[in-house]
């Protein structure tokens, strides 16, 4: 660990040793704003992700993703896979908003919200704090032999780590299969739901795996958003960055007079606490998620050789320069987009509302002749009658020919009425049945009436294609 404690080359990574080793990053504790500001956003996350899968009401749980079905109910309404539009505007929307928010404010995503930053920092890394220590004994053991006290610190933090994981993993199966099935689930043998528990395996392996060892390096290596974010951030976004103006040159630096240092102290501080192990000093770099903590322990020290604070801050390229602040174009380019997008959203999920029908033929036989008792042979076709409605409000649904007064001797049979239907799709067995006089060539067109049973009106029209022999 004492090359991740040297200054650190620029043609190497943070967390590289000199003789190309990982250098395994302990960052110290940092007190400050910034930091209860994040503490505070990642418990609210976390609490949130482990406690909300269990919350029912009326006896659904509020978020549920039931793939199989491809149905999802979120927070009283249901959604089925056939509603791609929705979809569309949500996955763009987030593309939007997440470049909307970049451009503007840099990657504040990495440092306040990322489930990579959030689980690491506030659960796994209080663990090994707990279990091995503060950071410094924690490098001394990580570059310490395999004694005895290493191997049983070393076993107990991996299984609080698997603890953790499985927690972690039932917590998200719960939004997909619903809490109180998978709580069902558990108590059976694994052979009984060999595929569930094989993905909660992997899925397991995966976390303590990410969260427990790979850590930085997925933000360094397999992360997309650093990538990301580098297309859509410019000159005017906000970044944390080291004000080399006034902190150049740093005390102690070789040749230089101590009447012409700058204000930082060349402490390393910033360094010691950052969890991807980069020197912010360095400029501007990939590997930085903006977590801000060396901007609480450069203020500390400040704070204590008696300097005004903000050496290490919160800027943009262009106050570095020495030039105002201003919005970007592309902001607000990003910005009517996802406004689009939540326009569109809101747009189809009030259509949604409407009552939808379609008639189908529910039989191979396009028509059925039946005897009646004078002889006469009567008609009969079979539709299936499928309805969608997701509306705040239950329908009760009754059927009506608009050439009643011509058809008298027409029949809509249904085997319920009236039809109930309230947020759902629904699908109902529908026989037309009449004499074959009332066909024109074989065929004919009539016009059905959907009418609320409670208000009377007539809330939907349809068209229903009859057919039979040719006389």
């Amino acid at each position: 660990m004492s090359d991740y404690n040297d200054q650190i080359a620029e043609h190497r990574l943070a967390t590289t040793t000199k003789s190309g080793g990982r250098a395994y990053v302990h960052p110290q504790d940092v007190n400050g704003r910034w930091t209860d500001i994040r503490k505070r956003m990642y418990w609210l996350l976390v609490i949130f992700y482990l406690v909300f899968p269990w919350i029912h009401v009326d006896g659904r749980q509020l978020v549920l993703l039931n793939l199989p079905a491809r149905e999802f109910y979120f927070f009283g309404s249901t959604f089925y896979g056939q509603d791609g539009p929705i979809l569309i505007y949500i996955l763009l929307g987030f593309v939007f908003f997440f470049s909307f928010v970049t451009s503007l404010w840099g990657r504040v995503w990495c440092g306040y919200a990322c489930p990579q930053t959030v689980f690491i920092d506030i659960i796994y890394r209080q663990i090994e704090k707990l279990v091995e220590g503060s950071a410094r004994k924690r490098d001394t053991l990580e570059a310490s032999g395999w004694t005895w006290t290493k191997i049983w610190k070393r076993s107990l933090k991996w299984f609080l780590y698997l603890m953790v994981s499985l927690h972690i993993v039932h917590s998200g199966l719960g939004y997909f299969v619903g809490t109180r099935e998978l709580l069902e689930i558990s108590m059976h043998s694994p052979t009984e739901n060999m595929t569930l528990f094989l993905t909660m395996v992997v899925m397991t392996g995966i976390i303590l795996f990410d969260f427990g060892w790979f850590r930085e390096q997925f933000c360094i290596i397999a992360c997309p958003y650093g990538r990301f974010q580098s297309i859509v951030m410019d000159e005017n976004s906000l970044i944390v960055a080291y004000d080399k103006r006034r902190g150049e040159p740093r005390k102690r630096t070789i040749g230089i007079n101590k009447e012409d240092e700058g204000d930082c102290v060349n402490c390393n501080r910033c360094v010691h606490v950052c969890p991807t192990g980069i020197d912010i000093r360095d400029g501007l770099q990939m590997e930085c998620i903006a977590c801000t903590m060396c901007i609480d322990a450069c203020d500390d020290i400040m704070r204590k050789v008696k300097k005004p604070e903000g050496l290490i801050k919160y800027t943009t390229e262009l106050e570095q320069d020495g030039e105002p602040k201003k919005i970007s174009p592309r902001v607000y380019i990003y910005v009517t987009l996802f406004l689009v997008c939540v326009v569109g959203l809101f747009s189809h999920l009030n259509l949604r509302k409407d009552l939808k029908t379609q008639f189908l033929r529910g039989s191979k036989s396009p028509f059925q002749l039946i005897e009646k008792g004078n002889s006469e042979k009567l008609i009969v076709n079979h539709y299936k009658l499928k309805l969608r409605y997701f509306g705040d409000q239950k329908l009760n649904l009754e059927l009506k020919v608009r050439e009643s007064n011509e058809l008298g001797e027409m029949a809509i049979i249904i085997p319920e009425l009236p039809i109930e239907i309230e947020n759902e799709n629904l699908e109902v067995n529908v026989f037309f049945q009449f004499p074959m006089k009332y066909l024109t060539n074989g065929q004919r067109i009539l016009h059905i009436d959907f009418i609320d049973k409670i208000s009377k009106k007539v809330i939907k029209q349809a068209e229903v294609n009859l057919v039979g022999p040719i006389r």
